[in-house]
């Protein structure tokens, strides 16, 4: 579990795919700064940064909430709560809930429905740098 929690975390830039970044950059890292109130983003090689969300919630290692505005206006933020439960000594489930889409108004069930498909690309890179048996359940 705490290897999870710190794979999505803290190692993000080893398993993030650039194609779904904002500078599309191969050469770039994403942190977490862990708190509440945190930032999310990507800093490219140059220096760059784009602002991808902000922490609502940090319970390492069981818990992760942000708001989340990759490649869209903060106003436009959605919400994700990740939780990471231990199945077994060398096993963790990874529950991500992704929220808030009806505050997008006419837009936010196509970006919903986007944004299932992203999950669903993104989620087998995070199994392969955590290296451990993990189970996703995700809730939109």
């Amino acid at each position: 579990m705490e290897h999870a929690f710190a794979t999505w975390t803290q190692r993000t830039s080893t398993w993030w795919p650039a194609s779904h970044t904002v500078s599309a950059a191969d050469d770039l890292e994403i942190s977490f700064e862990p708190r509440v109130g945190g930032r999310i983003y990507e800093r490219t090689s140059g220096g760059q940064e784009h602002d991808w969300g902000e922490v609502t919630a940090w319970e390492p290692p069981r818990r992760l909430g942000y708001l989340w505005h990759l490649r869209a206006d903060r106003a436009d933020a959605t919400d994700v709560e990740i939780t990471f439960v231990p199945v077994d000594a060398s096993r963790t489930r990874v529950e991500i809930e992704h929220r808030g889409w009806e505050r997008l108004g006419a837009a936010g069930e196509e970006r919903r429905d986007r944004n299932r498909g992203g999950w669903s690309g993104l989620l087998p890179h995070f199994i392969g740098a955590a290296n451990e048996p993990i189970t996703i359940e995700e809730h939109s």
